[in-house]
């Protein structure tokens, strides 16, 4: 049976109940599906309420990236499959951003890859994203709660002190900047502007 993509980058929105079945479909070992499920807030912190928000990626190299994640994450846990599909382009308060689900025989393992996963994507995957409010528009930068998110797995990243918007030198398109890590089991330093406050998490 031909299994979905694992990794979807989309402007289309999804739906959570197809997703699922087609994560599951026709797996007799599968007992738990983990989901997780980012939306766009109305306000981001303390700041004015958004009007919108948009997100981009580097097409190509942000598959790849977030293939690489899962398959870290096939390796960490017992889980049977693991699927992300995330938007990109204009998004409006509510809206779906980003989907992550993983299918294990037992919910503890797929709860803590799904964890994993999201964890992985809010500082590895190359994606940035840009708010609007009535005071303009501004790139967001990347947390330092992101990456102390993921040093608890071992991994270290640096984004929150040299993450900077698409185009600026040193920042996100400097060829030098994306270094696209992958999980090995041991720390690991990202060097690269990452994936920046996915609403909702």
């Amino acid at each position: 049976m031909n299994r979905p993509a694992r990794v979807s980058i989309q402007a289309a929105d999804f739906d959570l109940s197809a997703e699922v079945a087609a994560l599951r479909a026709g797996d007799g070992h599968v007992g738990a599906v983990a989901t997780f499920i980012g939306t766009v807030r109305e306000r981001s912190g303390g700041g004015p309420a958004i009007s919108a928000m948009e997100l981009e990626h580097y097409p190509g190299m942000t598959e790849a990236a977030i293939e690489a994640m899962i398959d870290a994450a096939m390796r960490r846990f017992d889980i049977r499959q693991a699927r992300v599909v995330h938007r990109v382009g204009l998004l409006q308060p509510l809206e779906q951003i980003v989907l992550v689900s993983v299918a294990s025989a037992h919910r503890g393992q797929a709860f803590q890859a799904c964890e994993f996963l999201m964890d992985y994507l809010k500082t590895q995957a190359p994606f940035w994203k840009k708010e609007t409010s009535f005071e303009g528009a501004q790139w967001v930068d990347a947390r330092v709660a992101d990456d102390e998110a993921l040093a608890r797995w071992g991994i270290g990243a640096g984004n929150a002190v040299i993450a900077s918007s698409p185009g600026t030198p040193g920042g996100a398109n400097d060829a030098g900047s994306t270094n696209g890590a992958v999980d090995t089991g041991s720390a690991t330093n990202a060097e690269h502007a990452s994936h920046v406050g996915i609403a909702g998490d």
